[in-house]
């Protein structure tokens, strides 16, 4: 390693990819600063010291990458959906004290935050909340209650329904002040040493009694308003829950929330969707909230499981790496070979992830205080402070990902799977040849191996930059500046959203640990629910598992205009202070400078290679 060079990359002239390789973390900071020198020392240790030498020659050959690297060397594992009912009714230790359960909807939202924090430092991927709704519902209830004591001390004279509609108005006031706290919450508190805004994800939508309709509506209408100055929030990534006989058809209860949430989404980019009812989550629902899918926002999705109860509830991905499909095409001298080389290097993956999950089994309990002792990952309870970890991580998943379907079919057939349905066949067989794969490894080594629709924001230019050095510039494969995440198809190809919704969908069967269906609209989406809910209506019908909608969202910092704002704003005349937020794979990043022209024409190209618009 250049010592010399790091610190000038990180320190002296870092460039805007490297200080915004995430929505949550800011390179520019000392913080960020430091967490990106050591992230470099630790990978450097990780890859001389745990990887096999066919992991390294694959890593060092592009065929293979290795998420999360810097955090190899800690054993810490990627994400947990956290059982956040469990721990606010019984109450739970930080470390530095017991924290007793909450008594009202303020209180409990404040602990959520808390809950977050405490367990982003456990590990080193994001935190969600897989029934926000439910887990909450009782505390909007209680503070419904403390309010009803409150007002009958009082010297008024109330009728009963007087005193009921007030408790209620008071109770509403209260939720939605909670919601709105929490969201402020989830876009300035630090963690991980204060260099990261924890990643955060919730899911909802499903509670249809009293108390939970509120929570959602109270939530939808925060993110709605926006932050202190109408800013739109990073975070948290919203995931509204979709199921028929719940919010989709119009008898359904929740249906009025479904369309809060399309407008919602329409201003602010979130919430995103979860279908329940797509087939491949539909089979682990019984009916009840457990049972309901939950994703992180980034797309991860975690259900079956070989031992234990098939939930998303206090388990998460343990570790994941990705393939260069791309690569494997161009040195392919037909599909067979493909093939034979494509099984190779997903017997390395498999191999790799065995030797990382054999190095987190072996650290113990007392080494992530808060994920084990406080019981937030499932089976933890049996666990005593020093023993090994091996027993309960088998609840996680090993992820196997794939970048770049789309160039490897152009590779492979002379066009991507938007153009022509051989091309459209053989993506699809590769994919159902990697989900088969990943059963297999489930089988042999039972574990629970599964398939991810990588989501690669800074990945899929890593590969291309290193295939162009090899290979140089091959029109439609690697002439730009990124692959294509996953199987979407190519940001580049003028397809309908109709049509990309199609050719994606089946994929989401195939990658069960995780994927996403995102389409882009030309113009803002603020003032027409009625786009949003046809789009999302849509996707239910062709069984997409997760989607989202992305348009863009202008704001100026001067007069406070939202729209789509080109290079001045069109009211004022503002041209420095304009924000833009554009999503990247499932979660958002804004920026806001004083830019000069130059500077200006620098980030819209950045944002455009990082957003990867869908052109429709």
């Amino acid at each position: 390693m250049n010592m010399l060079q790091l610190y000038e990359d990180v320190c002296v002239l870092p460039d805007q990819d490297l200080v915004q390789e995430n929505a949550n973390v800011d390179g520019k900071s000392p913080l960020g600063k430091l967490a990106r020198l050591s992230s470099e020392v630790s990978k450097q240790l990780s890859t001389t010291y745990l990887l096999s030498e066919r992991t390294r020659q694959a890593v060092a050959d592009n065929f293979l990458y290795i998420h999360d690297a810097d955090y190899y060397v800690t054993g810490s594992t990627t994400c947990c959906q956290i059982p956040l009912g469990e721990l606010l009714t019984n109450g739970f230790h930080t470390g530095h004290g017991t924290i007793r359960p909450p008594q009202d909807i303020r209180s409990a939202m404040s602990l959520a935050s808390i809950i977050l924090q405490a367990n982003q430092n456990m590990q080193h991927g994001g935190q969600a909340f897989p029934m926000f709704d439910v887990d909450l519902a009782p505390y909007v209830e209680k503070t419904y209650e403390r309010q009803l004591e409150r007002l009958k001390k009082l010297p008024v004279e109330w009728s009963t329904e007087q005193l009921l509609e007030v408790a209620e108005t008071e109770t509403i006031t209260a939720t939605y002040q909670a919601c709105e706290a929490f969201i402020h919450n989830a876009n300035s508190m630090h963690s991980r040493g204060g260099g990261q805004v924890p990643f955060v994800s919730i899911n909802y939508g499903t509670d249809t009694s009293r108390w939970g309709r509120i929570f959602i509506r109270e939530l939808l209408r925060a993110t709605e308003r926006g932050l202190g100055n109408g800013e739109t929030p990073i975070f948290p990534i919203q995931i509204f829950k979709v199921k028929e006989g719940v919010n989709f058809h119009e008898t359904d209860p929740n249906i009025d929330l479904f369309r809060l949430a399309c407008r919602v989404t329409g201003k602010r980019l979130f919430p995103n969707f979860s279908f329940v009812d797509a087939p491949f989550n539909l089979q682990y629902y019984d009916g009840s909230h457990d049972s309901e899918v939950a994703y992180m926002g980034c797309r991860t999705r975690v259900m079956g499981n070989r031992h234990g109860a098939e939930t998303s509830i206090g388990r998460g991905n343990l570790s994941f790496s990705t393939l260069n499909l791309v690569k494997m095409a161009l040195v392919a001298s037909d599909i067979h070979t493909f093939y034979e080389t494509l099984d190779a290097y997903v017997d390395v993956a498999i191999d790799q992830l065995l030797e990382r999950y054999d190095y987190q089994a072996k650290r113990h309990a007392d080494e992530f205080r808060f994920l084990y002792a406080q019981h937030v990952w499932r089976g933890s309870e049996r666990l005593q402070a020093e023993e090994e970890l091996r027993d309960v991580l088998k609840q996680g998943t090993l992820s196997v990902g794939f970048i770049g379907l789309a160039e490897a079919l152009r590779v492979l057939t002379g066009g991507t799977h938007a153009d022509s349905r051989e091309a459209e066949r053989l993506g699809l067989d590769i994919v159902t040849h990697l989900r088969d794969r990943m059963r297999q490894a489930a089988e042999q080594h039972d574990l629970n191996f599964s398939l991810l629709a990588t989501p690669a924001e800074g990945l899929s230019g890593k590969f291309v930059l290193k295939d162009q050095q090899a290979f140089g510039m091959i029109e439609g494969v690697t002439d730009r500046a990124f692959y294509t995440n996953s199987f979407h198809v190519p940001v580049y190809q003028s397809v309908s959203i109709r049509d990309k919704i199609r050719l994606e969908a089946p994929y989401h069967a195939l990658c069960d640990a995780g994927h996403i269906t995102y389409v882009e609209v030309d113009g803002s989406l603020a003032h027409n629910p009625e786009a949003v809910e046809a789009i999302v209506r849509l996707m239910r019908t062709e069984n997409v598992g997760y989607g989202s909608i992305n348009h863009p969202v202008d704001r100026c910092g001067n007069c406070g205009l939202e729209g789509t704002i080109d290079a001045a704003c069109p009211t004022c005349g503002e041209e420095e202070q304009i924000e833009r937020i554009r999503r990247i794979t499932g979660y958002l990043v804004g920026t806001m400078d004083r830019w000069n022209s130059a500077k200006r024409e620098e980030e819209r190209a950045r944002v455009k290679h990082h957003a990867r618009p869908i052109r429709t």
